[in-house]
């Protein structure tokens, strides 16, 4: 029951969206200044989750309470910001002692309420109806589905901002840096991988037991070939060395152009890590190789680099 009528609350709002849901959003692109969110009671935590969302996308944003607001907290807002201000009823005795404070800095104001004809709805430059046929609460009472209407609300004042700027997931990883998303996108090849002289390389001409005395030194499971240029010519993995025993091959007097595979999988030390990722996954290999903007050879990585960056 509780589902169906907040879902039914969002829905019968998103109806309503029209020319003044356009109006806000152009208002918040315009502002020089941050997005002060407020609200008193439920409309207060809702504000708070608001804010968070609104900052983590790209829009300057915080919240002030404005019970403190009237005690000081007044003069964290500059004439550049815009305020959105959320009371279901539209008549919370804080938000009304401040409203002619604002009105005087000459602060654009956006309401999210559901009293239309409320004080805030009047004294607002925009405002955006989030009124409900009835709360969730089998006693009509408690903020429940008029709280689910002003986090949809302000959620889709977020998003539209996101859409608008042009935000992108690079942007999103940035403010969240030290999360899941931030690594997979914000690590890159060159991050990760292994360089210089703990890279896995031989010439073309190298006898296989030397290749295989670098495989050994260097732990990767795998060696470029390489020509004087450190271009790649192939790579040598323990899986090609294990389809060789089975097969039987006399492999003394081979050398490493003999036994490599050419023309092998390579990504650039410029993408990101879980493309690294991804071309493994894709081509069901352990290791790839690493090369630079001229195409030669400057790093390697396996499937044990990403793990350890907690790319996968």
């Amino acid at each position: 029951m509780t589902f169906e009528v907040e879902a039914a609350a969002v829905l019968e709002m998103a109806s309503r969206v029209g020319a003044e849901f356009v109006q806000a959003v152009e208002l918040l692109m315009a502002c020089r200044g941050r997005v002060v969110v407020m609200g008193m009671g439920k409309s207060g935590h809702i504000g708070r989750k608001i804010a968070a969302t609104l900052a983590s996308t790209g829009t300057p944003a915080m919240f002030v309470h404005p019970a403190e607001a009237s005690h000081g907290d007044l003069g964290m807002i500059q004439a550049v910001d815009v305020v959105l201000a959320i009371s279901n009823s539209g008549e919370s005795e804080e938000l009304m002692a401040i409203l002619p404070v604002l009105s005087r800095l000459g602060i654009a104001l956006i309401a999210i309420t559901g009293g239309r004809r409320s004080t805030l709805a009047l004294q607002s430059r925009v405002t955006l109806d989030t009124s409900v046929a009835r709360e969730a609460c089998p006693l009509n009472l408690a903020p429940t589905a008029s709280t689910t209407a002003q986090l949809a609300m302000g959620d889709a004042l977020a998003v539209a901002l996101l859409d608008a700027r042009g935000f992108r997931p690079e942007d999103f990883a940035r403010s969240h840096p030290g999360g899941a998303l931030g690594r997979k996108l914000l690590t890159h090849v060159s991050d990760v991988m292994r360089s210089g002289p703990a890279v896995p390389q031989v010439a073309a001409g190298t006898p296989f037991t030397e290749l295989m005395r670098e495989m050994s030194a260097k732990g990767l499971g795998a060696s470029a070939v390489v020509d004087g240029q450190g271009q790649v010519l192939g790579i040598f993995t323990d899986g090609d060395l294990r389809r060789l025993v089975e097969k039987g091959v006399d492999l003394r007097a081979l050398r490493a152009a003999d036994v490599m595979h050419a023309r092998p999988h390579t990504v650039r030390r410029s993408a990101l890590a879980v493309e690294a990722a991804a071309l493994m996954e894709q081509h069901r290999i352990n290791s790839v190789l690493v090369v630079d903007e001229r195409g030669a050879l400057c790093g390697a990585l396996n499937t044990n680099d990403l793990m350890r960056a907690k790319v996968i």
